[in-house]
């Protein structure tokens, strides 16, 4: 899911060529990596897909 926000981010960032979006997109890159947040990714992939 994460994977999709930073797609998205990308894409507006290069229709736009907004510095502000390319900003935030690197700091999405640098932050999915950190693990903290790879936990809460895994939270919230389960929030979304409670079934599995």
């Amino acid at each position: 899911m994460w994977f999709l926000v930073i797609d998205f981010t990308w894409k507006v960032f290069s229709q736009t060529g907004n510095i502000e979006t390319y900003l935030l997109l690197k700091e999405m890159e640098t932050t999915s990596k950190d693990p903290m947040y790879l936990d809460l990714n895994d939270q919230f992939a389960e929030i979304d897909n409670p079934l599995s």
